[in-house]
């Protein structure tokens, strides 16, 4: 993985044009911002196509690359929790995140348990609760929801061993509401892994924080959405500043934090 060009750097090392980033290297890129504010830092992380795919074929791994998987470790392995739309934990499988031996040292030094919790978010809770993802965690999954969501559904998770949470007086989850239920429970290295229905919910409420995005270097076509997808647009733009942008085979792989001089 090289850098294309450093940011925070006037200056680069000209070795940057032609070594591999190691995973140390890739850590301390990609650090929550210290001191960690209380309230948390919700960073996403998704993958576009030249053509603003999120996906193809249903799922983003048909536009990934073994360097975007190694910057999707990097970013869990630094997660207190993972959030994502429970369209997209059954769309991608998902299972409980790993415990790295490689970060496992630095997860403790800052209080971290071994692995990320996985964070459903779910209005109706319509979830195979008998996979990998409920029965195998590492840490317990959570599931966010709202007060009103199904009364049998939150049995079935809570019996399934997940920690139901509830974070909107409504069917669902509201973003502003989810930060805050994770924040308290000491989740705050917070990162959204989508779907774009989620993603979407969550820039609309004006609830993100910083933005991780993998550019692959495809044409798609078709009518997959793009990264984010919500009934409403924020009024004023939220505008973000790139603090760093590497390249490999092609893809480019940038982080996004927010504007707070705009």
């Amino acid at each position: 993985m090289r850098r294309l060009f450093p940011v925070t750097d006037p200056a680069p090392n000209a070795t940057d044009a032609d070594r591999e980033w190691p995973l140390a290297e890739l850590a301390a890129l990609y650090a929550y911002p210290e001191p960690l504010p209380e309230a948390g830092v919700l960073r996403a992380n998704m993958v576009t196509t030249l053509d603003g795919a999120a996906f193809h074929d249903g799922r983003s791994q048909g536009i990934s690359g073994p360097g975007d998987m190694r910057v999707f470790g990097v970013l869990r392995a630094l997660a207190d929790v993972v959030v994502v739309g429970a369209g997209t934990a059954r769309g991608e499988r998902y299972r409980p995140a790993k415990a790295r031996e490689a970060f496992a040292a630095a997860r403790a030094e800052r209080g971290q348990a071994p692995a990320a919790a996985i964070a459903v978010v779910s209005a109706s809770l319509d979830l195979d609760f008998t996979l990998p993802l409920f029965t195998e965690p590492v840490v317990p999954t959570l599931v966010l929801t709202g007060a009103e969501a199904p009364a049998e559904r939150v049995a079935a998770a809570r019996k399934a061993g997940a920690e139901v949470v509830v974070a909107g007086s409504g069917r669902g989850a509201e973003p502003a509401r989810l930060r805050a239920e994770l924040a308290a429970r000491g989740l705050r290295r917070q990162l959204a892994e989508g779907g774009p229905q989620l993603l979407g919910r969550l820039i609309a409420a004006d609830t993100v924080d910083e933005l991780c995005l993998t550019v692959s270097p495809f044409l798609t076509a078709g009518d997959a959405s793009r990264i984010a997808h919500a009934p409403q647009a924020l009024t004023t733009p939220a505008r973000l500043r790139p603090t760093s942008i590497l390249t490999e085979d092609g893809f480019l792989f940038t982080r996004y934090v927010r504007d707070t001089a705009a």
